[in-house]
């Protein structure tokens, strides 16, 4: 059997993204074998995305978030990369993108990825219902009948948001009831208070259809998430962690770190 030290993530970088250091560390701390490399790079062949088993969209302002965020990225991937997308995804291999890569895998088509037609563009990521950008902490529940592998054995996450275009909105009503009444929405912002899905600002930043955090594909190998779990891999990340300090020894490691761990265990799981 594979060890997670097999499992090599790739870290796209470059052209105004900036989340590459901690989504890197991340992946290390979960155990794989992480490697940054610019997209110009697979885009001119030079570095290919059959080396890896998991492709991760960081977070940042690819392209200056012209056009709207994500757009350029994704129409860049779709003129020049759509083939081995294709056949990396076809493979059953991993993707996560957060924050600026979900907005890139929403524009992509890559989610919601159905079965009839998966790179369709059916759902968007557009701008925050304030018209702001709004940079906080969140509360997520995690649906328990999600085929996420991302987020197996998780209930709850708090993690950072920070985003001015978070706003998940859907095609029509009848995309919108099938991401609902199939799992397909694994993470939604609640009300830390009663544990409830909300709309209000703060706990719901941006407005989303369905007070949707998160999309996932039905194999549950793909997720796009607009929080950001890399930005919550060890206890010190959090505002509080000198109040939770009074309370008793802190864990070794954030939240956020669960999701990579999960990413890496399962990828190792598959290798052969």
């Amino acid at each position: 059997m594979a060890s997670d030290a097999d499992v090599r993530a790739l870290v796209i970088t470059g052209l105004g993204l900036n989340c590459e250091a901690e989504t890197t560390r991340a992946f290390a701390l979960a155990g794989a074998t992480p490697e940054q490399v610019h997209l110009a790079d697979l885009l001119d062949g030079r570095r290919t995305l059959d080396e890896f088993q998991i492709l991760a969209f960081i977070g940042g302002f690819s392209f200056g978030d012209h056009l709207g965020a994500g757009t350029v990225f994704a129409n860049r991937l779709r003129c020049r990369l759509m083939e081995p997308l294709q056949r990396f995804v076809a493979d059953g291999k991993l993707v996560i993108g957060i924050c600026n890569g979900f907005q890139t895998l929403a524009k992509l088509g890559l989610l919601p990825g159905l079965e009839d037609d998966r790179f369709a563009r059916r759902i968007s990521v557009t701008c925050n219902d304030r018209g702001l950008f709004h940079d906080g902490w969140v509360t997520l529940a995690v649906d328990p009948d999600s085929p996420s592998v991302f987020l197996r054995g998780l209930e709850r996450l708090e993690v950072p948001v920070r985003h001015g275009e978070g706003k998940l909105v859907c095609a029509d009503d009848a995309l919108r009831d099938h991401l609902a009444g199939h799992h397909l929405i694994p993470l939604r912002y609640i009300d830390p208070d009663t544990g409830e899905p909300t709309d209000a600002f703060p706990h719901n930043p941006n407005g989303s259809d369905l007070c949707a955090a998160g999309v996932c594909d039905p194999t549950g190998r793909i997720l796009g998430l607009m929080p950001h779990p890399e930005a919550y891999l060890y206890p010190f990340n959090h505002p509080q962690w000198t109040r939770r300090r009074l309370d008793g020894p802190l864990p070794e490691h954030g939240e956020g770190l669960q999701v990579f761990v999960n990413a890496v265990q399962f990828a190792a799981r598959e290798l052969v």
